[in-house]
């Protein structure tokens, strides 16, 4: 693919722009800042005023991407008729996405999933954690299987994505992965219903580390 030229005005968001272009093409690592810059139609030493580094454009694309997820997601979420089905429609859109950009859905989960300074709005994982605060609310969900079940629900659905996105689970078509998908929700869902009372460990991760200091 060629140059497109740089015209408009916001360089960085161009940089972010054929990185993402880059990705598609060959993967998270088989580029260079330099690629970039050229197919913008910039210098290296242009591009270097956004990013100190092509870590660093990754880092920020990987931001970009994974809020984009998130607000899918809260879009989806926002379709349902009840909380229910707003949670698998925001798991089937999790899906769905991985399934149509599979190369930048693998950068999504890099770079800002570790990093405690990264400011994702909408996370992912906070639109999956409202949906279920909702079931709680509206009494589909115990108080005691609430505690980190949002955590339950990302490793089936990432799972689900994952095995169809890697080829090691197929299925003909698009409708299909989102049918699978609802089945692995309302299984894990009647699951929860039906959990002993018990303690469970709590999972953690960089973002809800995160959110718990800034709320703190």
């Amino acid at each position: 693919m060629g140059k497109k030229g740089y015209h408009h005005g916001d360089l960085r968001g161009a940089l972010l722009d054929a990185a993402e272009e880059l990705v598609r093409e060959r993967g998270v690592a088989g580029w260079s800042l330099r690629e970039a810059s050229a197919r913008v139609g910039v210098s290296p030493s242009a591009a270097y005023h956004h990013f100190g580094s092509r870590d660093a454009l990754v880092h920020d694309l990987s931001v970009r991407v994974l809020t984009r997820l998130g607000e899918r997601m809260a879009q989806a979420a926002a379709s349902g008729e009840d909380p229910r089905g707003s949670l698998v429609a925001a798991c089937r859109a999790y899906v769905r996405w991985t399934l149509a950009d599979p190369a930048v859905a693998r950068l999504a989960f890099a770079a800002p999933a570790r990093d405690p300074d990264a400011a994702i709005a909408p996370h992912p994982h906070d639109v999956i954690d409202a949906e279920l605060d909702r079931l709680a609310e509206a009494g589909d969900l115990g108080p005691g299987a609430r505690p980190a079940a949002e955590f339950a629900v990302w490793a089936a659905v990432h799972g689900v994505a994952t095995l169809l996105a890697d080829g090691l689970m197929r299925l003909d078509t698009e409708e299909a992965a989102g049918e699978q998908t609802e089945r692995v929700v309302e299984a894990l869902l009647t699951g929860l219903r039906q959990e002993p009372g018990r303690t469970w460990p709590t999972p953690h991760s960089t973002h809800t580390e995160r959110r718990t200091r800034d709320r703190g």
